[in-house]
């Protein structure tokens, strides 16, 4: 029996980060929390799974290599389905010259390592009910 009837219907999610332990274990919390949570660990792969899976979040570690978060939330941004995704920075750096910069990458929301979960299930809540 469901007792999150509250809920809307679960959330499609996207988790980003290059370290595969943090993205396994968020997307595996999100899940428990009744969230439909996939993950991958580069914005290579970010981007074409976001392409197959359409998203409605995305939670993007911004230090990665290759594309890092700030590149690849810009790439998002410009695909046809990008403009109304809910993406978050995930990072270990929470300065104020930070968090400008994620919001001038396109971001819509800038978190700190470690996340607080609670935290996070008000955003995706919130952004769930408009």
């Amino acid at each position: 029996m469901n007792m999150n009837n509250s809920r809307p219907a679960a959330r499609r999610i996207l988790v980003v980060d290059d370290n595969r332990d943090a993205a396994r274990t968020l997307a595996l919390l999100l899940k428990v929390k009744g969230y439909e949570s996939h993950e991958c660990y580069s914005g290579e792969q970010a981007l074409a799974t976001a392409e197959r899976l359409r998203p409605q979040a995305i939670l993007l570690d911004i230090s990665m290599p290759g594309l890092d978060g700030y590149q690849t939330c810009q790439l998002l941004r410009q695909q046809p389905w990008g403009s109304q995704l809910l993406v978050i920075a995930l990072s270990g750096y929470g300065s104020e010259e930070d968090q400008r910069r994620s919001l001038e990458a396109g971001f819509d929301m800038h978190l700190v390592k470690p996340v607080d979960l609670m935290g996070l299930l008000e955003v995706l809540e919130t952004a769930s009910n408009p």
